[in-house]
């Protein structure tokens, strides 16, 4: 009976650690997407060069399109990085070399998965703006219907932002109520100690 159950508590063992383990199958993925923040400061660069070389023969008009598309870029290559450090701080492990570092970002360690989907969604509407006003800004050269859709697209993030907000606050809320209720057991059962 006791080989039986260390057998049992020896395989019990076994396969916690190797579903804990398998964490680490996202780090390649992150890796991924390192690589992938590359390849596009290799696209920024080329956007930068062409648009520096326009830059006084371009109209205020194309300046500002070619700042728009910049920033854009930008916001992407941020959306990345947030990813990388909160996704892989959240499911694969800890980054310790950044503990003590000085430039270490103030939300690092602190994004959970519920942040992590809110900033993730604002993001998101914050590049479908930008796509949105260069849209706008250069109205005449697309077909209204392909600004439609991106409008609706938009509208989309933005609810699905807000739906996303109001489900956390409701969870939060409820998990409050729940510390709340199970803080006034535990008093109540100390009191009844104290009086027996």
């Amino acid at each position: 009976m006791s080989a039986l159950h260390n057998f049992k508590k020896n395989l019990e063992h076994a396969v916690e650690a190797t579903l804990f383990a398998s964490r680490w199958l996202l780090a390649p993925f992150y890796i991924g997407l390192a690589a992938a923040l590359i390849l596009l400061l290799t696209k920024f660069v080329q956007e930068f060069w062409h648009f520096a070389q326009g830059i006084l023969s371009g109209s205020t008009h194309e300046i500002q399109l070619g700042l728009l598309g910049l920033l854009d870029m930008t916001l992407l290559a941020n959306l990345i990085l947030i990813m990388i450090f909160a996704g892989y701080e959240n499911f694969v492990s800890k980054i310790g070399t950044a503990v003590g570092a000085e430039d270490r970002p103030h939300w690092m360690g602190r994004v959970d998965y519920s942040g992590l989907k809110i900033k993730l969604i604002g993001s998101l509407v914050a590049i479908s703006v930008i796509e949105l006003l260069k849209d706008f800004m250069n109205a005449e050269h697309i077909d209204t219907t392909a600004i439609k859709w991106r409008l609706a697209i938009h509208l989309t993030f933005v609810i699905s932002g807000v739906l996303f907000a109001v489900m956390d606050w409701v969870a939060e809320a409820r998990h409050a109520a729940e510390f709340e209720v199970s803080e006034h057991i535990e008093a109540e059962k100390k009191a009844t100690k104290k009086k027996s």
